[in-house]
């Protein structure tokens, strides 16, 4: 006999799921308006800002759940989960965002080297497919890999920085927004590691330590 409890349950994560999809879209699609050199700071906006209501029902039923049926163990870790993993997605909207009011503030960019742009991006999209992966196969090994890819985007974020730093006759709009979006795709980076590390947690409560 199916529980009640069970119907929450796959109603939130087909939620938290729906979300995922959405955030993936959402950061591919601000990315390639950087590389395209298009302005879809509208559609963008809109997309972030259904992400945002949908966390706040992914949180409302979370909190119906718990409230109602008391779940413990491994029911109570997913939808605590759950919660975390709706809060990273919403970023990955706001991220977006920045990203596509990058592109609107700059205007054109195509005399800029975009080549270290699009390498994060790039890195930042296949993390946010992987941890997506992981979250709903549960798969620790695979949510293992977030951090070593997570530190390629630190270190092309920190390099362009300093090679920046050090070019006297650097272009000063194209190192203001590559400087710009880099970083918000570092965060990026970061908010796909953090939703890959609720794995261990669901499957055995282990929190994974953070740097």
């Amino acid at each position: 006999m199916t529980r009640l409890m069970d119907i929450g349950l796959d109603r939130l994560r087909n939620m938290v799921l729906d979300m995922a999809e959405l955030s993936q879209n959402t950061v591919s699609t601000a990315i390639d308006s950087y590389v395209q050199g298009r302005d879809l700071r509208d559609r963008i906006y809109g997309w972030s800002e259904e992400l945002r209501m949908l966390q706040d029902e992914v949180s409302e039923l979370a909190v119906e759940l718990i409230a109602r049926y008391q779940p413990v163990a491994t029911d109570l870790r997913f939808i605590k989960s759950c919660m975390e993993v709706a809060y990273g997605f919403s970023r990955f909207g706001r991220y977006a965002h920045d990203i596509s009011e990058v592109v609107s503030i700059f205007g054109e960019l195509s005399g800029c080297d975009r080549q270290v742009v699009q390498d994060a991006g790039a890195q930042a999209k296949d993390m946010i497919a992987l941890s997506i992966k992981a979250f709903t196969e549960r798969n620790i090994e695979m949510a293992s890999r977030l951090k070593k890819m997570d530190d390629v985007v630190d270190n092309l974020y920190l390099d362009f920085v300093k090679k920046s730093a050090n070019e006297r006759e650097a272009n000063l709009k194209c190192v203001v927004s590559g400087t710009l979006i880099l970083r918000y795709l570092e965060r990026i980076a970061d908010h796909a590691t953090y939703v890959a590390e609720t794995v261990p947690y669901i499957v055995s409560g282990e929190r994974a330590a953070r740097k």
